[in-house]
């Protein structure tokens, strides 16, 4: 096995030593469910004769108790293109079920709102906290105490984090994350974005405009994109979660139903009655969470994940903070290109070797945990392999992942990579904690010290853009957009204008509260600075023409006026709080919300977790 390298092995023992009590206790939990909790043999006859009154030919089975019984927790809609291909997995997913003498149940459904529906949208405001929903709604699912072990179907933004949240709750339970793979390429990534500015500029119309997005976003799939969605993909691969090579296969083709029944398949073989029990809650430990980080610095993945990491990891015990995304950032090099940080989309960066490569060749690098639980193997490197089919007869065979690269404009070794960091680093000063993505970001832009344009709606910066009130060098500052104000929608739909601005010459940032996207792109950003505007963050007492220095190269945001009138300043005044859109009946968790650091959960934060 390679050497681990050293500041991999010092972040996971930091994170370790952090952890050791909070760990325990959840450990602790977990053995106790195992033994004493809610499940099968334990429910009385009236419980157990409602579990299966409906389950047609499984009933003798479910009745028996010999074998599993598989809890599935589908996140489908049919307005989401991502889980759209889930309508028909329950149905297969039984069949698949019985072929190994086992049954399933579909134990319940989530959410799952599109980010690309609602951005720019109020609906927007309810997006962070559909995660403490889907967690919510996923526990809800497992609480009957039927289940053996559960198939979680689920891919996009806070789709994932919830479930694996909810989950980790019953994690004595085995469990395997089942994606349904990215649409095929659309249009070009590039020149979607051109559109986009062209849109921003007037100089093209909503005809145009919705022309170039349908020839994006155009079938069923996730987004090609390398956004949150698959980001949470590539986390599920290095954390060993998914059967080897199954996050990037498309929808509808025989390969990825071949690679659905073997995770059914596989899922009956880690049950707690045989010999290779895999609970969720034992898969998930330290190794697999500093994992998680390096496999999104390595592939320039979404800055989301700076709030949903801490939020899963908190689920199981574990505590991490932004000081060991930036310290493994330090180290891990950036091997991947994917748009919005390169030309091609995860259709080209799985041909070119994808996640098996990845896996690999970080494995070989010291930079991952090798020696982690899987649900598919005997250590990570097992998962470092794309499943084919082979013969008349299309049998499910594994290939070792390819020694090069076979596109190095897409991916390349990490001894050779396209910058030497994680492109995700921590910023600070007297303006709090903040995450700054700078792996799209041209070196030149990395550093920035220029006046303060302040509002409280990204609408206001849009309708200042227009106006030409911010054709200078400008720091967008946008305030109350955290957890606690609105629920931290993503400002994704800044990127156009600010993007015009930065193209005509100007020196422009974006410091904010709030989320920008997984698609956080060129324009220098600070983003979820912590503390936020609501509670007394700095970022409340910042005027228009306050000089801010932002720099990613030194680790530095803090704002550059006399300390004395800056102790004398008042908060500004926060917006009242939104109706309509059912944004009032989440005002519980705006209000219950911790920092975005600890994960932006009001859920968490009331659990103690």
């Amino acid at each position: 096995m390679p050497e681990l390298h050293p500041e991999v092995a010092a972040v996971t023992e930091r994170v370790i030593a952090r952890s050791r009590d909070s760990r325990r206790a959840y450990l602790d939990l977990i053995e106790r469910e195992r033994e004493a909790g809610v499940h099968r043999p334990r429910l009385a006859c009236g419980n157990l004769a409602h579990g299966f009154a409906a389950s047609g030919e499984d009933k003798s089975a479910i009745i028996a108790g010999r074998a599993m019984n598989i809890g599935i927790v589908t996140a489908y809609n049919d307005m989401l293109s991502a889980h759209q291909p889930y309508g028909r997995y329950p149905e297969q997913i039984k069949l698949f079920a019985r072929e190994v003498g086992a049954t399933a149940q579909v134990a319940g459904g989530t959410p799952a709102m599109c980010d690309g529906v609602t951005q720019g949208q109020r609906g927007m405001e309810l997006s962070l906290f559909s995660r403490d929903t889907i967690a919510l709604s996923t526990a809800v699912a497992l609480s009957h105490g039927m289940f053996e072990g559960a198939a979680l179907l689920g891919i996009c933004d806070k789709i994932v984090p919830g479930l694996i949240i909810g989950a980790l709750r019953f994690g004595h339970l085995p469990m395997i994350l089942i994606p349904a793979g990215p649409m095929p390429s659309g249009l070009a990534n590039k020149e979607k974005q051109r559109i986009r500015q062209l849109f921003a500029e007037g100089k093209v119309g909503r005809k145009e405009l919705l022309e170039s997005e349908s020839a994006s976003y155009h079938g069923a799939g996730t987004c090609t994109f390398y956004g949150t969605a698959n980001s949470n993909q590539m986390m599920m691969d290095v954390m060993g979660l998914h059967m080897p090579g199954a996050s990037f296969i498309n929808p509808g083709t025989r390969l990825r139903q071949a690679v659905t029944r073997a995770a059914i398949h596989r899922l009956t073989e880690i049950g707690p009655n045989g010999n290779d029990y895999r609970p969720l809650g034992r898969c998930i430990d330290e190794k697999a969470i500093v994992n998680a980080i390096v496999g999104l610095l390595a592939t320039g993945g979404s800055t989301n994940h700076a709030i949903h990491i801490p939020a899963m990891a908190r689920a199981a015990g574990i505590v991490v903070d932004w000081e060991d995304f930036d310290r493994l950032s330090g180290v891990v090099p950036l091997t991947a290109r994917v748009y919005p940080n390169g030309a091609g989309d995860v259709n080209h960066f799985h041909a070119a070797g994808g996640m098996s490569y990845v896996i690999a060749s970080l494995i070989d690098a010291g930079l991952l945990h090798d020696d982690i639980l899987t649900v598919a193997g005997t250590r990570l490197r097992d998962h470092a392999r794309d499943p084919k089919l082979t013969g008349e007869d299309d049998a499910l065979t594994f290939e070792d992942a390819p020694a090069e690269p076979l596109d190095d404009t897409m991916l390349r070794p990490p001894a050779h990579p396209f910058q030497p960091d994680g492109g995700m680093r921590l910023v600070k000063g007297n303006l709090g904690r903040a995450t700054f993505k700078t792996s799209a970001v041209e070196p030149q832009r990395r550093t920035i010290e220029a006046p303060a344009r302040v509002f409280s709606d990204q609408d206001d910066v849009i309708a200042a853009f227009k106006a030409g009130e911010l054709e200078r060098d400008v720091i967008v500052v946008v305030r109350f957009q955290g957890p606690r104000a609105n629920g931290m929608p993503e400002l994704h739909k800044l990127t156009p204008p600010l993007g015009v601005l930065q193209d005509r010459g100007h020196k422009v940032a974006l410091v904010t509260d709030g989320r920008m996207s997984g698609a956080s792109g060129k324009v220098p950003a600070a983003i979820h600075l912590s503390p936020e505007a609501v509670g007394g963050g700095p970022i409340g007492r910042i005027r228009d023409g306050d000089v801010i220095r932002l720099s990613a190269e030194d680790g530095v945001l803090e704002v550059l006026v006399d300390p004395a009138e800056w102790e004398a300043r008042e908060d500004a005044v926060r917006p009242p709080d939104g109706l309509g859109t059912g944004r009032e009946l989440f005002a519980f968790m705006r209000h219950g919300a911790d920092d975005a650091e600890r994960g932006g959960s009001a859920m968490l934060a009331a659990a103690g977790l």
